[in-house]
C-alpha cells in the first residue's frame, strides 16, 4: 500500500497509466463493451463503475491540452436520450481539467479508436453508452 493512492487504482492500472506517453489513449469501458476482444492491454476492474475510476484516474492523469477534445464519449443513436451519466463525466473532467472539452464519437468509430488505445479498462458499469476515452497529456517541468 502507498499513501494517497486511491485503493481503486490497482498496481496493474497504475503501471499502465505510468507507461502511457503523450497522446496515448485509454478507454474506461462499461460492462457491455467488448473490452477483452479489442484490448491491446486489458485491465479488469469488475465491480467498479466508470465515474469512480474516472475520478481516481484524473487525480493523477493529465489530459492533452494540445487537442480540441482530450476526452471522448460513445455517442448514442439518433433520437436516443442523452445518458444521465454523461453529466457526471463532464463534472469530473471539469473538476480535474477545467475547460477540457468532450467529443462524441459514433459507436463503430469509437470501437475502432478503442482498438488503437494503449489500454482498455473493463468495468462493471451498468449504465449504457457509459464508455469514455482519455488522451494523455504532459506534465511540464518548472
Amino acid at each position: 500500500m502507498l499513501k494517497n493512492i486511491p485503493a481503486i487504482l490497482s498496481p496493474q492500472l497504475l503501471k499502465i497509466l505510468m507507461e502511457m506517453g503523450h497522446g496515448d489513449e485509454i478507454v474506461i469501458a462499461d460492462g457491455n463493451y467488448p473490452a477483452a476482444s479489442n484490448a491491446r492491454n486489458l485491465v479488469r476492474c469488475d465491480g467498479h463503475g466508470v465515474p469512480e475510476l474516472l475520478e481516481a484516474i484524473l487525480a493523477f492523469f493529465p489530459l492533452d491540452a494540445h487537442v480540441d477534445c482530450p476526452a471522448a464519449l460513445m455517442d448514442v443513436p439518433k433520437g436516443a436520450d442523452r445518458p444521465p451519466i454523461w453529466a457526471r463525466y463532464e463534472e469530473i473532467v471539469n473538476k480535474h481539467e477545467p475547460g477540457s472539452k468532450i467529443e462524441r464519437i459514433e459507436r463503430f468509430n469509437f470501437y475502432e479508436r478503442g482498438k488503437a488505445a494503449y489500454a482498455i479498462i473493463a468495468t462493471g458499469e451498468s449504465a449504457i453508452y457509459a464508455n469514455i476515452i482519455l488522451k494523455k497529456g504532459v506534465i511540464t517541468g518548472k
